[in-house]
Order: structure tokens, then sequence, then C-alpha cells
């Protein structure tokens, strides 16, 4: 399955739930992402690796919902940036991670 049409159907879900009965600003989207990746750095440190892949997921899910109520193409933007990434240098940007 396409990474465009899972931030459709992402949003289409999470607008059948009702999470789009007001307008959600941009912070909080970004903040509920947040809550998904501490939801799996715990899992991680309680060693569950099924909970760790599900809050994986819906990490994958919370983006893909943003995305898909921005309208933007994720698929494309991933794709480029990847390419992108495989040109950079060693270690780029003189970060330790």
């Amino acid at each position: 399955m396409l990474i465009s049409k899972l931030c459709h159907e992402a949003h289409e879900t999470a607008k059948k739930k009702g999470w789009y009965d007001q307008p959600i600003e941009t912070a909080t989207q970004l903040a509920l992402i947040h809550s998904e990746v501490s939801e799996a750095l715990e899992a991680d440190r309680k060693g569950t690796e099924e909970e760790f892949a599900e809050e994986l997921a819906d990490i994958c899910i919370r983006v893909f919902d943003t995305a898909g109520s921005k309208g933007i193409d994720l698929q494309h933007h991933i794709l480029r940036k990847m390419e992108l990434n495989k040109h950079r240098p060693y270690k780029h940007g003189g970060k330790k991670y």
C-alpha cells in the first residue's frame, strides 16, 4: 500500500471517530505525535517488544493523519528526503547523534 493511501486512510478514520469535529492546531498534532514517541520510549525501557512495535505504528498513524489533514504528499517528501540523505557526508552536521 502506498504511503499516500495510508495518510488518506488514517485521516479519514480520525475524522470518522470525531477527532476533527473541531479544528486541530498543528502544535496539538505534533504534541500527539510526541506523546506516541514517549509511549514507545517507555515500552522500550520496559523491554516489551510487542508494545514497542505497536507504539511505533501509532507514531506512523499520527504522522499519516497529520499529513492527510494538511494535504501533504508525505510519500513524495519521504522519498525525496531519503535520496538527499544518501548523498550527505558521513555523520554530517557535527552532532553526536
